[in-house]
């Protein structure tokens, strides 16, 4: 008898915008910004993609992700335990088209909108 096949790992699609400070795991040597600055900046920017502001555009501005950042935020498809557990979590909880609040990780403050 064969073994039934692995099932598949739920996954997500999200794009994030990470505001990192100095200090933070991962962050830039040219992230001066203070905790408190980045969480700031953070709040400004979910106060612009939930009145509308293009999210893609909104990452290549202001997120401090090397990778996602040029490409809008683009995370891809993804298992949960490919990401920190609370941002995980939060990707993981919203709904296609839904965006986090601020979701504080050892990288800085995120944002995030799942996007399928």
């Amino acid at each position: 008898m064969q073994a039934p096949p692995p099932k598949e790992e739920e996954k997500v699609t999200a794009s994030h915008i990470l505001v990192a400070y100095k200090g933070a795991r991962g962050a830039a040597p040219s992230v001066t910004r203070s905790k408190e600055h980045a969480k700031r900046r953070a709040e400004a920017v979910l106060t612009k993609a939930k009145a509308g502001a293009d999210f893609a555009a909104l990452a290549k501005q202001y997120s401090d992700d090397p990778g996602s950042g040029p490409r809008g935020g683009d995370l891809g498809a993804f298992p949960k335990r490919a990401m920190v557990p609370p941002f995980a979590d939060a990707a993981f909880a919203l709904k296609p088209g839904e965006l986090s609040g601020i979701v504080e990780t050892d990288f800085g403050f995120h944002v995030i909108k799942r996007t399928q």
